[in-house]
């Protein structure tokens, strides 16, 4: 019996010496290619920057400009109530429809703002007088957008003017029989960075993760070192999981890095536990780091390897993940198609863990759905490399 014992440990050392063999040369071969330290290095930091200050859905000082045809102190009363509005700048005071058409055709506004010459006439004669708003809608978002901000600006001062009139004729003002109350869970000021830098975390890590593992089977194969790793006692199971350790290190100093930027530069809350967050980047990690992998063995070149992996990366997690549009506000066969995406799981996990603090037994369903996917694309990985030997 302590002899059995001695020879099961003795091959558990070999298979640890192999797979750490392995390791070490990918540390070193990684560490003497200037474009993959620069990938590893260098792309979460541009990513971040470039996409956490680039990407903004939110719309505030819109150019506006105005056209007053009568000039009057309820007219110039309106105006200051769009210009005191944070969403709407007030960039030219126009005097024709002429001058508002040829502003929105040189862009110098989005929205034009025109009161007619018998606005002040009209409310005090019938109570009821109406507001013009032209608006550029290349743009539907902000187009949507400016035009919801505009007729909530103009019910603010209607408001005030009604309770004057009715002041004026001694009238008491009756409130609202409902009265609307509106409170905000998760993302308080509704910051839409609040919700976009999670699904950055996800995306650079997919993009850095996939392309460098991309080229790892590939570049055995065109340097021709792939027969001598085959000549060695190494298995297919020890060759992957030495090849990925690296990069599986360099994917949790990459999320590191993320996670300072989210938390330090953009301010997103977090509200989750680390644990939580380590142990689902690690699924992540493992099902990215697999399909490049996968698709280095199936792709002979580094270069095809390296496309297809940019291809399985970008389009599905920024179109497909949730990351930046809501799922539930696609057709009903592209949200079926989603399922399929594997970082939709992970942005639904970053998602809830910075912003409203959900634990791992909250999140069964994505975790287990990483589970399977990273089960289902390491057992690919193994059959595929197996059947390329044969």
């Amino acid at each position: 019996m302590g002899g059995g014992r001695r020879t099961s440990l003795g091959s558990a050392g070999v298979k640890l010496r192999r797979i750490s063999a392995i390791a070490i040369k990918e540390v070193l071969q990684v560490w003497r290619d200037p474009r993959s330290l620069m990938m590893a290095l260098l792309v979460p930091v541009m990513q971040m920057l470039l996409l956490g200050y680039g990407v903004n859905l939110d719309i505030a000082n819109i150019p506006t400009c105005t056209y007053d045809e009568e000039g009057s102190p309820q007219s110039v009363d309106l105006l200051k109530h769009f210009q005191a509005s944070r969403y709407f700048n007030l960039v030219a005071n126009l005097n024709s429809e002429r001058q508002i058409a040829d502003a929105m055709d040189r862009g110098r506004c989005k929205i034009a703002i025109v009161i007619p010459a018998d606005f002040s006439r009209d409310i005090a004669m019938t109570r009821y007088a109406s507001v013009q708003a032209i608006v550029d809608a290349t743009d539907d978002n902000t187009a949507t957008l400016a035009t919801a901000y505009a007729r909530a600006v103009v019910q603010g001062y209607s408001d005030e003017v009604q309770a004057e009139l009715a002041l004026q004729l001694g009238q008491r003002t009756m409130p609202a029989p409902i009265a609307e109350q509106s409170r905000v869970w998760f993302n308080e000021d509704l910051e839409s960075r609040n919700f976009i830098i999670p699904g950055v975390v996800a995306l650079v890590l997919a993009l850095v993760g996939a392309q460098l593992t991309s080229l790892t089977i590939s570049r055995e194969w065109e340097r021709g070192t792939m027969e001598l790793l085959l000549s060695t006692p190494v298995t297919p199971m020890e060759l992957m999981i030495g090849k990925l350790l690296p990069y599986f290190a360099i994917g949790l100093l990459d999320a590191a890095i993320c996670l300072a930027f989210a938390l330090y530069l953009f301010a997103v809350p977090f509200r989750g536990a680390f644990s939580t967050l380590l142990f689902t980047t690690s699924l992540f990690l493992v099902v990215v780091l697999g399909i490049g992998y996968l698709l280095s063995v199936l792709i002979p070149s580094q270069i095809g390897a390296s496309q297809m992996a940019m291809f399985a990366t970008i389009m599905p997690i920024s179109l497909l993940s949730g990351y930046a549009f809501p799922i539930d506000q696609m057709p009903a066969p592209i949200q079926a198609l989603t399922y399929l995406v594997h970082a939709r799981y992970y942005v639904t996990i970053l998602k809830a863990i910075f912003l409203k603090g959900s634990s791992a037994a909250e999140l069964w369903a994505p975790i287990t759905a990483l589970i399977v996917y990273a089960a289902a694309v390491a057992g690919l990985a193994a059959r595929a490399f197996r059947r390329q030997l044969t």
